[in-house]
């Protein structure tokens, strides 16, 4: 399995993570120029801007560290436009899930709410 297949693995086990979580999934794989969001989902009136790490057991770099801040600055000015094209009244959130998978098997998946915000 290639890396893109374990990333599109874990995105997919984490959208239905969200679903069964009440979520409403509004996007997936939200593109822009120099950013994309992995995963952009509705409830209670919040707007959830998901980044999903897919990882190995015991990484070396573990899912969260890998959302650097440059990456976070990324995923905020892509929902900034994201938000343009499709308005809104929702509160935005911006969230991390680290999926962790083994032979092609979803292990365990942690999921960070308020991981970062924009203020920084």
């Amino acid at each position: 399995m290639d890396r893109k297949e374990t990333g599109d693995l874990g995105e997919n086990f984490t959208a239905a993570y969200l679903e069964k979580n009440g979520y409403k999934i509004l996007k997936r794989n939200f593109r822009v120029k120099g950013g994309e969001i992995d995963i952009i989902s509705e409830k209670d009136g919040v707007i959830a801007f998901t980044e999903v790490k897919t990882r190995a057991p015991a990484p070396l770099v573990n899912g969260f560290e890998a959302v650097t801040k440059a990456k976070q600055k990324r995923i905020i000015r892509a929902s900034e436009l994201y938000s343009m094209r499709f308005p809104h009244d929702l509160q935005p959130r911006f969230d991390e899930a680290w999926v962790t998978m083994s032979d092609g098997r979803v292990l365990e998946i942690q999921y960070i709410e308020n991981a970062f915000d924009a203020s920084e």
